[in-house]
């Protein structure tokens, strides 16, 4: 039985995290400063682990957190580019310093691996696709930006100290208890949410923009496989976390009225700084070293977020 300690996790990633991990008969520890995280993410399983209230940028704290912990799972951020282009020092703290107090942490705790959500951002608006990790970064946005230095910190932790790191490009996550209501909120979340409701989705510039959307199973999969694979592998690499395949948003909204039975059109914004125009992944390296492969397809996954946002609405809590 192993220990897990996962930052971030009362965020939707980091919650489907400790589901899986429970699951599994492991141990969880968890850290969350609850800023973006949901208390009620927790709920369920709430009892199940140990929950540390504490912010990554309280060192002491986060040394505490490490000890005697086998594997870090490091999702906490402020995961949001329009947050970022607004406040960048926020970011850049939340999301650089916080990630090297954990590093020092993991470190001299004797933590045997980091697994680390980094972000398809990183690539940038470059025109080529797929999206492969030999290309040189172009990250346009401040949070782009602070996930790429996050990863090379990954990486100087493994050469400096023989601290083990993997780094995983998210490519546009969604899927269960994704929170709706904030204003940086995934897309998918906001879309459902409201066609569910009978109100009208805005997309913002004109949809042409595709996203090589993944569901929440597939990042937890691809987490578990960095844990465990062999250092000679893995150890201070970066790998792409997605589908290899993309939809764009006019798309993806007609496939989202199919399965909610909506029946209004969709209306247009302007474009938001910062914002990709297409990603796409190539998934090549991760199959050969990780042995990744995605296990649930965009529609899939789809249906099964948005049959989990109908049973909240329809719950009496809601």
């Amino acid at each position: 039985m192993a220990i897990y300690l996962i930052t971030g996790v009362a965020g939707f990633i980091g919650s489907a995290l400790a589901r899986a991990m429970l699951e599994r008969g492991d141990q969880v520890r968890g850290l969350d400063n609850f800023s973006t995280g949901r208390r009620e993410n927790l709920a369920q399983i709430q009892s199940r682990i140990d929950v540390r209230e504490a912010d990554l940028l309280d060192l002491n704290a986060v040394r505490e957190a490490c000890r005697g912990v086998d594997y870090v799972l490091h999702q906490a951020a402020i995961p949001s580019v329009p947050r970022s282009v607004k406040d960048p020092l926020e970011s850049n703290r939340a999301n650089v310093d916080g990630t090297v107090n954990l590093l020092v942490a993991a470190r001299d705790a004797k933590v045997k691996r980091v697994t680390y959500a980094a972000s398809s951002s990183a690539y940038g608006d470059t025109p080529t696709l797929p999206k492969h990790e030999e290309m040189i970064p172009n990250p346009i946005s401040p949070y782009a930006v602070a996930k790429l230095a996050s990863e090379h910190y990954m990486a100087s932790f493994w050469r400096c100290y023989g601290l083990e790191t993997v780094s995983l490009r998210y490519f546009n996550i969604f899927g269960p208890r994704q929170d709706p209501t904030s204003p940086y909120s995934g897309v998918l979340a906001k879309f459902i949410t409201l066609m569910l409701q009978g109100e009208q989705p805005t997309i913002f510039g004109d949809g042409a923009q595709s996203r090589d959307f993944t569901y929440v199973d597939n990042a937890v999969k691809a987490n578990l496989l960095a844990c465990h694979a062999p250092a000679a592998e893995v150890a201070g690499r970066v790998f792409n976390v997605a589908t290899g395949t993309r939809i764009d948003l006019n798309e993806t909204f007609r496939v989202l009225k199919k399965i909610t039975g909506y029946t209004g059109d969709v209306k247009y914004g302007p474009e938001r700084a910062g914002d990709v125009k297409h990603s796409l992944a190539d998934l090549s390296r991760s199959q050969r070293h990780l042995g990744y492969t995605p296990t649930v397809q965009f529609e899939e996954g789809l249906r099964r977020t948005v049959e989990w946002y109908r049973e909240q609405e329809a719950s009496p809590a809601h």
